[in-house]
């Protein structure tokens, strides 16, 4: 049979090449990939010029010379040239450039640490006085006060810096966060927003600061799987001209607790109990539900982590948000609080419980994958960043406090400022020495950006260096490559585990007159605190607003569409009944009687008890309402990137109408989806008109929960045979169950028939995610399963328990 051509190229197999799993046994390699794309058709040369470099070596050459006699004689190794230097490159994208990753010209053959000493020399002639961010420092003289005679601010990023440094300073004589994924990127500012801010991102229209960004699992250790139900990090490394900029977000706008006093407890609860060390990367345990029934403040978060917020698609289809209420401060001085928000292009997509807990087992590194997958294939992921600015006088009105972390704004009462996008267009080189070493703080900012005094930020500021000083090994983990500042880093900090700067000269204190008086404090070039007024007494406690825990979870549920509020009832049904204490399973559901009595009720009757009283609250203020907000549901944010990177099976197997399948495979791709041929076994399969195709990954490889939709091509032999194998049946009854698009030609709707499969929704109407057709109407249908994939799950066909 003819292969297959797309502009005259071929495009058989290009599915494997988009993907890090399987291949076909022994065929030639496409020619496209379907696309123009000029990161794709790098991909295609590195991998095929990797294949065709490991092919000139079948075996070692060298084995037979390591015994006897002819050990004595140590052989040089052998040694093939590439054909290109991608052969041998870790990554596709690695000729993009930029001020942070560097030329984008191959390294090859050199290895740059241990060129001359020059490389590091450092002359802070004619330099101002920064951090290790490379922030320049207004006064270097004077602590940041709560008065002029008043106490010193924890949140003085500076002093804590350069105490902190030089406590660090002596290493000891000789003697002999967790799991997460990460990618190199730039931040393009739509316009210059210096109107609300000096901060260097968006200081002009069409500027690029690039960035490095790291997502993360919270409560899992390393070796912890990507789909557990968990909070996930969305951290951003901006590396601005004006130093270092660390936005240290989550996928979710609130958390647990609203003072950082209470984070050791919230992160000992939840870790696996130390009596056993279980269980790993979930919440799903008394200790854990134990605190969070005690603490009421927890209930809006609550309900974001049983939502499906908590077990997202892809870390490419999540939000961001920056959590707290920040401050921007123009060039003016003139200060409004600030939330930021990270927007998918891609949409706002998530797995439903069942498949996420399958793909713990298929692929724990699902979503490390996908991303790797997508930006290797030029298939950028993007977001839009958004701002909530708002007043103080603002700030105040609100039914809420600004600064209680547990609370959001909802965008109707401070819409999104679309300020700019961000673009991840290149994969680290090294896990471990960019992604591993890697290190945020909340306590980077750039001038233009500011505090508050949100008291769970205030904590975040000291605590997230002190961690890294802990983990990288000493005071200098800003010297390590992937953390080092853009920006002139000029101080007189000095010594410490792991320095890498030789200084010259004698001078390591200011003011000096042996070095010119350099590096000399920046004045008001350099970063100053917003003069926030405060004449307070000391005091521990909270404001009289933080008391209200409910209004908002209630707003969350409110939003939530009915799918979304069924998925948030069975995870707490799930979680608790994983719960041994029965006190503990009650208190959840009386605090569950405060946000909903419906959502109650479902838990209860999930755990086999009865409605208890709800929780007391703690506070005689009426409980603010909220109208709904649209965006807060998952489904309100489709996307804009239609199918594009979505993994599509198609099921062959002797006797498939091979016609069709190359059309269906050609056509996805085509539009920027990615057809794997999937079949029993590996190798040659013989379609129905005498041709064969090549079998990419078997099913039992890589299963159902894997992909986001399935083809049963035409062909009688081959469907009996997939109906006649319990993994192909098993393979077409989970893509219904998890509501995935479906599309069978002709005699293909026999599987879904054998499985069990029904043709309609349970109501007995049309399943809008499940297209029939003939080879006749073949274009028509593909248009229609295309539309269904887009959309990316048909929630109608859900039930509780489920029926497939």
């Amino acid at each position: 049979m003819a292969t297959r051509k797309k502009n005259g190229q071929s495009v058989d197999g290009a599915g494997s090449i988009l993907s890090t799993v399987s291949g076909p046994s022994a065929a030639p390699p496409p020619s496209s990939l379907g696309s123009e794309n000029p990161v794709a058709q790098q991909l295609l040369q590195k991998t095929v010029a990797g294949q065709q470099l490991a092919a000139q070596m079948p075996f070692n050459p060298n084995k037979a010379g390591e015994h006897g006699p002819a050990a004595t004689t140590p052989q040089p190794g052998p040694m093939h040239t590439p054909s290109t230097p991608a052969a041998t490159a870790s990554t596709s994208t690695e000729t993009i450039a930029s001020p942070k990753v560097g030329s984008g010209v191959r390294p090859v053959g050199v290895n740059p640490i241990v060129a001359p000493l020059d490389r590091v020399r450092v002359d802070s002639s004619g330099q101002r006085l920064t951090t290790n961010q490379g922030v320049p420092i207004a006064d270097n003289q004077n602590s940041l006060k709560i008065g002029l005679r008043g106490p010193t601010a924890l949140e003085d990023f500076i002093l804590r810096e350069k105490i902190t440094h030089f406590d660090h300073e002596r290493i000891p004589e000789r003697a002999v966060h967790a799991r997460g994924s990460a990618a190199h990127g730039y931040f393009e500012a739509y316009r210059d927003f210096s109107d609300l801010t000096k901060a260097a991102p968006f200081a002009q229209a069409g500027k690029r600061t690039p960035l490095f960004v790291r997502f993360s699992n919270v409560a899992g250790e390393r070796g912890s799987a990507d789909t557990v139900r968990d909070v996930h990090g969305f951290a951003v490394k901006f590396y601005t001209d004006e130093g270092n900029w660390d936005l240290v977000g989550n996928n979710m706008p609130v958390f647990f607790i609203q003072d950082a006093i209470k984070f050791p407890d919230l992160v000992h609860a939840v870790k696996p109990e130390p009596h056993h060390q279980m269980p790993q990367a979930s919440s799903a345990h008394d200790t854990f539900w134990d605190f969070v029934s005690l603490m009421p403040e927890s209930t809006h978060m609550l309900l974001w982590q049983m939502s499906d917020r908590a077990i997202p698609r892809s870390y490419r289809t999540m939000q961001g948000f920056g959590v707290h209420t920040f401050r921007l401060v123009n060039a003016a001085a003139e200060s409004r609080f600030c939330k930021f928000h990270w927007n998918p292009v891609q949409g706002t997509h998530s797995l439903v419980w069942d498949e996420a807990a399958k793909i713990i087992g298929a692929d724990p590194d699902f979503h490390r994958r996908d991303l790797w997958e997508a930006i290797e294939a030029g298939e950028f992921p993007e977001w839009e960043l958004c701002l909530q600015v708002f007043t103080e006088e603002q700030a105040a009105a609100f039914e809420f406090d600004v600064l209680d972390a547990t609370k959001l704004v909802p965008e109707e009462m401070a819409p999104l400022i679309p300020v700019g996008k961000m673009v991840l267009n290149r994969n680290p080189d090294n896990f471990f020495a960019e992604t591993e070493q890697v290190a945020f703080c909340a306590a980077h900012i750039v001038p233009g950006i500011d505090f508050s005094n949100d008291p769970l930020l205030q904590g975040r500021i000291h605590s997230y260096i002190d961690t890294q000083i802990s983990r990288l090994g000493g005071p200098n983990f800003h010297e390590i490559p992937i953390n080092a500042s853009i920006a002139p880093v000029h101080n007189n900090q000095r010594e410490g585990m792991h320095r890498q700067a030789i200084h010259r000269g004698r001078v390591n204190y200011e003011p000096n007159s042996l070095a010119g008086g350099c590096p000399f404090q920046a004045g008001m070039q350099g970063f100053t605190s917003f003069p926030e007024r405060s004449a307070e007494d000391k005091v521990r406690g909270k404001p009289e607003l933080f008391a209200d825990h409910y209004s908002q979870a209630r707003l969350f549920w409110n939003s939530q569409t009915a799918p979304e509020q069924a998925h948030i009832a069975a995870a707490f049904r799930f979680e608790l009944t994983r719960v041994q204490t029965p006190a503990v399973r009650e208190r959840v559901v009386a605090t569950l009687v405060n946000v909903n009595p419906v959502l109650a009720a479902a838990v209860a009757r999930g755990l086999g008890i009865e409605v208890p009283a709800p929780l007391p609250l703690v506070t005689d203020r009426p409980i603010p309402e909220f109208a709904p907000s649209a965006a807060l549901s998952l489904l309100a944010r489709p996307g804009r990137t239609g199918i594009h990177t979505r993994k599509v099976a198609i099921l062959v197997a002797p006797g498939v109408d091979g016609a069709g399948v190359r059309a269906v495979y050609a056509s996805l791709l085509a539009d920027g989806a990615v057809p794997r041929l999937v079949g029993i076994r590996l190798g040659k399969v013989k379609t129905a008109d005498n041709g064969s195709l090549d079998v990419e990954i078997s099913l039992e490889a890589w299963s159902s929960v894997l992909y986001d939709a399935v083809v049963v091509p035409d062909g009688e032999l081959a469907v009996n045979t997939m109906s006649g194998n319990a993994d192909a049946l098993d393979f077409v009854r989970q893509q219904y169950r998890h509501c995935k698009p479906i599309m069978v030609v002709g005699t293909g709707a026999a599987l879904l028939a054998a499985a069990g499969v029904p043709a309609t929704l349970p109501d007995g109407s049309a399943d809008n995610g499940l297209i029939g057709t003939h080879s006749e109407t073949l274009p028509q249908a593909l248009a229609a399963f295309k539309q269904a994939l887009a959309g990316h799950r048909s929630f109608a066909r859900e039930t509780d328990p489920l029926q497939v």
